[in-house]
């Protein structure tokens, strides 16, 4: 598997249980072209902290039983951003006010903008 392909994967899983846990307005950007940082950001939100953590729980447990852990995590105590760093793909969970207030997608507009369901392509 190339590491596009294994990077895919990943991004794949963590948008399943991002989704699972009713993660809101879940976006994925393929930042593969123009950073050096990972090849996806996934973004979602959660409607409380007890959700924004539970979001990030169930992202770390489903990429974690298929071996890919954790590199990097910020914010989990406060929950209003947390970033999940996997090397390849970098998940941020939000609580809604600072998903509109840090708007990731305008940030990263320069990457392109995929549907989750491309994803499992």
């Amino acid at each position: 598997m190339s590491d596009l392909e294994n990077s895919k994967k990943m991004a794949a899983l963590a948008v399943d249980a991002l989704d699972d846990r009713k993660g809101e307005d879940i976006r994925v950007i393929d930042i593969s072209s123009i950073s050096t940082l990972g090849d996806y950001f996934i973004i979602a939100a959660g409607t409380n902290r007890n959700q924004v953590q539970a979001l990030a729980d169930n992202v770390q447990e489903k990429l974690g039983r298929e071996g890919y852990l954790t590199k990097n995590i910020e914010g989990y105590d406060g929950a209003n951003w947390i970033l999940l760093d996997f090397g390849d793909i970098i998940v941020h969970v939000f609580d809604s006010e600072n998903r509109l207030f840090y708007d990731l997608e305008r940030i990263w507009r320069d990457g392109k903008a995929i549907e989750p369901s491309e994803l499992t392509k």
